[in-house]
């Protein structure tokens, strides 16, 4: 019995053993073909298919209106990148040249950074540092003229053509690739807006054009043009700095937020890339193409602003600029720049936020022009005067000067201040109607006062509560602070006053309190402060949170809550969310007589503003205001509406201007729009024209 055991084990050990040789000679017999037979075959196929991950873009989030209309969106585009191949330098530069060729017939523009011109020879930038830091970087003899440099680049890209033009349009690219580098799973990106008809052409004759590949992606579109420019904000490049800074998430061919609301909420806006992967043969040919990982679309961002009272307010802005520096009004000045606020007098919610000049945000996109952005500099037109602007008052901030006055007693709503039209104290200073009329308004209340704008009143006033009660009122209406508006580079302003004056170690005197009283002296507000300090004017003193962003939905169709979208802002732009802010409780009657004195000034003859709103179907509430700033004289309008029940607040500033009665066009034209009147019917009556205000 164990002999039969032994013997059975043998003949299984003799069973597994010729079945390993069988499968051992299937393999090498497997081998040899693949080696062997068809071994070169197999090279061949290997060596012709390369497989490269190509990132696909994934869709920015849309910037919209209160209402939903899309202020910055997407529209599917065409970009053309160029992959290395194995190819020579002759065939690279014939290959750049063929694809130049189809660009620039159907009006398309490619990269091109190549700082030197030809026909004449020339360096592009007249900064001879910078120039020489170039040929040093470039490894070319500081001394070297343009036209030396230029064949340089000729010599060292092995450029045989001797046609200067075609030569710098291949160097064009060449120095794009020297720069930026490109390889065979990195693409160089040619041209970031293709045209169909460029994008068709290539893509048919695939075969000609070595290394390219036709990418449809998503391209930001702002739809209205200029509409909200300095809200919107722009998007450009990513730089060097930041890329090195977010090297998890971008790459060098992404585009970043800049300014505005693009460069707050950059993080939400830009979205999750996809992957894409391609497969192309050696020399250059796609073959294949498939998705290995969707894109995920940015979150969107709902603005509180209405693109309808945006536009209107915009153009009833730069309507008024116009018409002041043409002469329009009684007289003419030099007026340039100006800005609007429209704002929710219950909630803080911007309607409308205007500066002039303005500028289009769709040429940054793809790299504004080197011209186009120097214009815009020079007049200042990307600076945003609503937010970043600080500007003297005048007498829009007497009311200011009336609650400090009457909350702490010493003036009531019936007192009344005899305006004989020169002040007797410190510099002696005048008031406006005396130096137009060599006289005093005479016995005036504190809603006369306002209505008729008295400086005399309001002299007396600051003398009686002191500099220290006036600064005291000012920052409770939010002067001199920022609003922590959703929003880069606001200004926090100055409030004129003794915390100021120790700042700067000095004194203070009683005529710095007396141009403090009207809104003069130290006294520098942003254009957004006026507007929530009208707006809390007109919902009885209450403190209101400033916004421009009513919330964030992302892809899916959830929405961000508020505390998140606080907490994610307050990071962003560094904001102190620990200040304190006084809580005062406002009399009734106080408040009445301050607004009362606002309605005269729109609705009651001798009203500052009164020609402009004579017959307008609302009733508003308003105080204009003109004050010196060096050698040029702002206007501004600031008022609300309805008077009854109010729900906007309106604030415009307009630099050199001559009356500051002239700005209240503006404000009409956006209470008309809001309350739904048609404004051309309004008829303006010459019964009363607003009167300069002359300050010391």
């Amino acid at each position: 019995m164990g002999n039969s055991k032994k013997g059975n084990g043998r003949i299984n050990f003799n069973i597994l053993s010729m079945c390993i040789y069988i499968i051992g000679i299937i393999l090498l017999i497997q081998l040899f073909n693949l080696q062997i037979i068809h071994g070169k075959e197999y090279r061949e196929q290997s060596n012709t298919r390369l497989t490269r991950e190509s990132v696909l873009q994934a869709a920015r989030g849309e910037i919209l209106d209160r209402t939903g209309v899309p202020i910055v969106s997407n529209t599917m585009g065409f970009r053309l990148d160029l992959y290395k191949t194995k190819v020579d330098n002759q065939t690279l530069n014939n290959t750049i040249l063929n694809i130049i060729e189809v660009l620039e017939k159907n009006g398309d523009v490619y990269a091109d950074n190549l700082p030197i011109t030809v026909y004449p020879f020339s360096f592009i930038s007249q900064d001879e540092e910078y120039n020489k830091r170039w040929k040093k970087k470039n490894n070319i003899d500081e001394n070297a003229s343009a036209e030396e440099c230029f064949y340089k680049l000729k010599e060292k890209y092995e450029i045989n053509s001797n046609d200067i033009v075609q030569t710098r349009k291949i160097m064009a690219i060449r120095y794009e690739i020297s720069q930026n580098g490109y390889s065979s799973t990195k693409a160089l990106k040619v041209c970031n807006n293709l045209s169909r008809k460029s994008a068709m052409e290539l893509s048919e004759r695939n075969a000609e054009f070595a290394g390219i590949d036709i990418v449809t992606e998503p391209i930001i579109s702002y739809t209205s043009g200029n509409l909200a420019s300095h809200i919107l904000g722009t998007v450009g490049k990513i730089t060097q700095d930041e890329l090195d800074k977010n090297n998890d998430k971008y790459n060098m061919n992404d585009v970043i937020g800049k300014t505005g609301i693009q460069y707050v909420f950059e993080d939400i806006l830009k979205g999750t890339n996809g992957v894409r992967q391609i497969d192309m043969n050696i020399d250059g040919t796609i073959t294949g193409e498939y998705i290995a990982q969707e894109a995920v679309a940015g979150s969107d961002v709902v603005l509180t602003i209405d693109a309808n009272v945006q536009e209107i307010a915009e153009k009833a802005l730069e309507d008024n600029i116009i018409k002041i520096s043409t002469g329009g009004f009684s007289s003419r000045s030099d007026a340039d720049a100006g800005a609007v606020v429209v704002m929710n007098v219950k909630t803080g919610e911007i309607l409308a936020m205007a500066s002039y000049p303005d500028y289009e945000p769709q040429l940054f996109v793809n790299g504004i022009s080197s011209e186009k952005y120097e214009e815009y500099n020079k007049n200042s037109a990307l600076f945003n005067r609503a937010i970043s602007g600080t500007y003297a008052p005048g007498s829009i901030f007497k009311m200011v000067t009336a609650i400090a006055g009457l909350e702490s007693g010493v003036i009531n709503t019936q007192t009344k201040i005899n305006d004989t039209g020169v002040y007797p104290h410190a510099h002696k200073p005048v008031c406006w109607y005396y130096t137009e009329y060599g006289g005093g308004h005479g016995m005036l209340n504190v809603s006369q006062a306002i209505k008729h704008s008295c400086n005399y009143f309001f002299y007396e006033v600051g003398n009686r509560i002191g500099i220290d009660t006036i600064e005291k009122y000012a920052k409770y209406f939010g002067l001199g602070k920022k609003t922590q508006v959703e929003l880069p580079s606001e200004a926090n302003g100055v409030v004129a006053g003794q915390t100021q004056a120790k700042k700067e170690n000095r004194s203070w005197y009683l005529g710095e309190t007396l141009s403090a009283s009207i809104g003069q002296s130290y006294n520098n507000f942003t254009p957004i402060q006026m507007a929530k300090y009208i707006s809390m004017l007109a919902n009885g003193g209450k403190n209101i949170d400033v916004s421009i962003v009513k919330t964030i939905i992302d892809s899916d169709g959830n929405q961000m809550s508020k505390e998140d979208k606080d907490k994610y802002v307050n990071e962003k732009l560094q904001f102190n969310t620990n200040e304190n802010t006084d809580i005062l409780n406002i009399s009734e009657e106080n408040l009445h007589a301050i607004l009362e004195g606002m309605k005269g000034v729109t609705s009651e003859s001798g009203g500052t503003a009164y020609s402009t709103f004579v017959g307008f179907d609302v009733e508003i509430a308003g105080k204009t205001g003109t004050a010196q700033a060096g050698n040029k004289t702002n206007g501004w309008f600031a008022g609300f509406a309805p008077f009854d029940n109010p729900e906007i607040a309106v604030v415009v500033v307009v630099e050199n201007v001559t009356h500051g009665g002239y700005t209240a066009e503006v404000a009409r034209d956006i209470f008309a729009e809001y309350f739904g009147m048609n404004a051309d019917e309004i008829v303006e009556s010459q019964e009363a024209i607003p009167s300069v205000q002359m300050l010391n």
